[in-house]
């Protein structure tokens, strides 16, 4: 290997060890937890070592949310190719969405909530976050010849899910039944226009 592949390697695990210890930190203690003090600390770096890869906090919630949208994308993949039948691929697609929320909150925080210099929605859009709509799409299609639009709102409606839910503000109990009426609304309104 040459010294420049070498280099290369290094720097690479040096990036991943970086993001990485900010989501595991983000996870345990909160967004507020993660600065890049605290962070050369814990990989054992210094504070110029990690600005040599990332130019602040903002930069590596950035780097954090796009892996979480690969995360996401493979997720949801999972569920829909799962089912046999459209609407249990949309239902499970949901659900999966919702699970992914619920059991990563810094994670979903960082894709979702703070801000992120990410483009949605736009030639800039990182592939990783077109995969993940990519699938929330592919789960509606069956139900709409143009689903784009469909899939926003779906989209809106399973991220007030999460966000209602995981600050206490709807009962947890009755995901079940949010996710069947959700579903139900979008496969009758399809079966509407068919």
């Amino acid at each position: 290997m040459s010294i420049a592949a070498r280099r290369h390697r290094e720097r690479a695990q040096r990036h991943d060890l970086i993001v990485a210890t900010a989501r595991d930190l983000a996870e345990a203690e909160g967004w507020d937890a993660v600065t890049t003090r605290r962070l050369a600390q814990l990989v054992e770096y210094s504070q110029p070592v990690l600005y040599s890869h990332f130019d602040g906090k903002d930069a590596i919630v950035r780097a954090v949310a796009i892996e979480g949208f690969a995360d996401l994308a493979a997720q949801l993949t999972h569920a829909r190719s799962g089912a046999d039948e459209p609407g249990l691929a949309l239902r499970a697609v949901c659900g999966a969405y919702l699970a992914f929320a619920a059991e990563r909150p810094a994670l979903y925080e960082a894709m979702f909530v703070l801000p992120i210099d990410v483009k949605f929605a736009s030639e800039e859009t990182p592939p990783d976050l077109k995969a993940a709509f990519g699938e929330l799409v592919g789960a509606i299609k069956p139900f709409d010849a143009h689903p784009e639009l469909r899939t926003e709102v779906v989209w809106a409606a399973l991220h007030g899910l999460a966000v209602l839910r995981r600050g206490g503000r709807i009962p947890a109990d009755a995901q079940e039944a949010r996710i069947d009426l959700l579903v139900s609304q979008i496969s009758e309104a399809g079966s509407l226009r068919a």
